[in-house]
Order: structure tokens, then C-alpha cells, then sequence
């Protein structure tokens, strides 16, 4: 049983579909990889913040627990901003370390994958 109406579903199977698109196109397209890596990995994200209900309270939450910089006790909230880490260091890998952002983007895309088939209780692949 999902916790989340149809709406959120959809949203957030549709952009855990287009991250693997997103991280298949990076690995047989090098000359865009780093463009196509970082935005899996913010699909990915976005696809896990539609799953637990609204994207902008769940973004917002884990931006605002980021600027305390104290230890985080929720392990839900831990795993949401280990996320949002992991998207930063995408973000800013050089071109030069492109197989370390796709082993992060592959990693984070399969997390975000089992978090979203959880928590829609739909399939994911």
C-alpha cells in the first residue's frame, strides 16, 4: 500500500525511469557524460523526494538540517542529506574523475530506486 496519491507516484516513477535513462545516455555519450551524470543524480533525488510526499518540503528540510551541521539522529533524514551530499560531490567532480561520479551516480541511483519501489510499492526497473 502506497502513502502517497497517484499524482506523487507518477511523478516520482517517472523520474527515477528518466535518471537510469539519464546515467545509460552519460555512459554511451562521453563527450556529455558530466552534464547527463549530474542530472540523473537530481533525478534520482527528486524521484525519492516525490515518493515521501511533497519535494519542496523534503528539499527545503534537508537544506535547512545541512546549515545546522549537527549530528542527525533521524536515519531517514541522515539518508536525505547523504543524498544531497552525494549530489553536491557530482556536482562538482572534475571531468578529469568522470568514472567516480558515474560509480556515485550508479550507487545513488539504485538507493533511490529501492526507496522509491518501498515507498510506492510499485517496480522500479
Amino acid at each position: 500500500m502506497s502513502l502517497i496519491d497517484s499524482y506523487q507516484k507518477s511523478w516520482a516513477l517517472r523520474y527515477i525511469r528518466e535518471a537510469k535513462a539519464e546515467l545509460t545516455a552519460a555512459q554511451n555519450t562521453p563527450y556529455m557524460a558530466s552534464s547527463l551524470i549530474l542530472e540523473a543524480v537530481r533525478k534520482a533525488q527528486t524521484a525519492v523526494y516525490f515518493s515521501l510526499g511533497d519535494p519542496a518540503s523534503a528539499e527545503f528540510i534537508v537544506h535547512e538540517t545541512l546549515s545546522k551541521k549537527q549530528p542527525i539522529a533521524d536515519p531517514v533524514l541522515r539518508c536525505l542529506v547523504e543524498m544531497e551530499l552525494t549530489v553536491q560531490l557530482v556536482a562538482m567532480t572534475p571531468e578529469s574523475e568522470r568514472e567516480k561520479a558515474t560509480k556515485e551516480a550508479i550507487e545513488l541511483i539504485q538507493m533511490a530506486s529501492e526507496i522509491v519501489k518501498l515507498l510506492t510499492g510499485e517496480k522500479t526497473d
